[in-house]
């Protein structure tokens, strides 16, 4: 008589992998290049308190796109490995539509050289400048309304 196989099939488990993979899902590095926009960031980092989120929604790594629970571990993400490895890969510009094309065939250039800056989006550091300009303009212009009243 043979001993009764118990079922251990975790690792062939298809469909348990799926599910914690796609659970486990963050957005993809074009998507976080555009919430680096001015106007999309001022947006994500400004929501109303909600209590589905973690710290209500308060705390938000814009680069990693999560919520933490308070400021202080919003702090000690943004100084891992983690955050940094995030910072450094936003740094180059994503892949346009046209890049693609060009890269296949399907698009021709008559000879010149496409050039990747203006094609992709903004690098990283240029949407942290664009970022701070939006910010300071906006300070000097609340400066300039309470010198006046």
């Amino acid at each position: 008589m043979s001993r009764i196989r118990r079922k251990r099939m975790h690792c062939n488990n298809k469909e348990l992998h799926q599910k914690y993979k796609s659970k486990r899902r963050t957005k993809d590095l074009d998507q976080i290049q555009e919430d680096l926009k001015p106007e999309n960031k001022q947006r994500l980092l400004s929501i109303p308190e909600d209590e589905d989120l973690p710290g209500l929604g308060q705390h938000y790594c814009v680069e990693c796109s999560r919520y933490y629970i308070d400021e202080r571990s919003l702090g000690e993400h943004k100084r891992g490995r983690e955050h940094k490895r995030r910072v450094r890969d936003l740094k180059v510009p994503a892949y346009t539509q046209k890049e693609a094309e060009a890269a296949v065939g399907l698009v021709t250039d008559n000879g010149r050289a496409l050039s990747t800056s203006a094609a992709g989006p903004l690098s990283l550091l240029a949407l942290k400048q664009k970022n701070d300009a939006v910010a300071a303009a906006k300070s000097s212009s609340t400066d300039r309304t309470m010198d006046t009243e």
